[in-house]
């Protein structure tokens, strides 16, 4: 599987990956990132993690998940790959909050080449 396309992947899955839940325990979360590129299907990754929301604080949860990814690529077939996520979410003001999260996915299942992607962002509430 073409590195570049995966590092595109991930960097769509990273840039559209929703916030931790807003409670403190289990969960399940199932995510479909695809990328187009110049209107063509070039791939996709559904993540099915297991995941756990932690409060940190009255105004900080963290969170971290894991599990399968399968990831389709035009003209190849489907690979089952290792996902997982750390994130933070933190109220900053009344109306802001941070949040931050480390993304991972493996490469033909082996962790040395493990591709690592992060996305940092604040949400502004009106």
């Amino acid at each position: 599987m073409s590195t570049i396309i995966m590092k595109s992947i991930f960097a769509v899955a990273a840039l559209s990956a929703l916030s931790a839940p807003a409670f403190a325990g289990p969960y399940v979360n199932i995510e479909n990132n695809a990328a187009w590129v110049g209107g063509e299907f070039g791939a996709s990754v559904t993540e099915t993690h297991v995941g756990y929301n932690f409060e940190a604080s009255e105004n900080v949860d963290l969170y971290i998940q894991a599990g399968p990814a399968f990831v389709f690529i035009e003209d190849e077939s489907m690979n089952t790959e290792i996902s997982g996520k750390l994130g933070v979410n933190a109220d900053v003001q009344e109306n802001l909050a941070l949040y931050a999260e480390v993304a991972l996915l493996t490469e033909d299942t082996e962790f040395d080449n493990l591709t690592v992607a992060t996305e940092v962002g604040l949400k502004w509430f009106f």
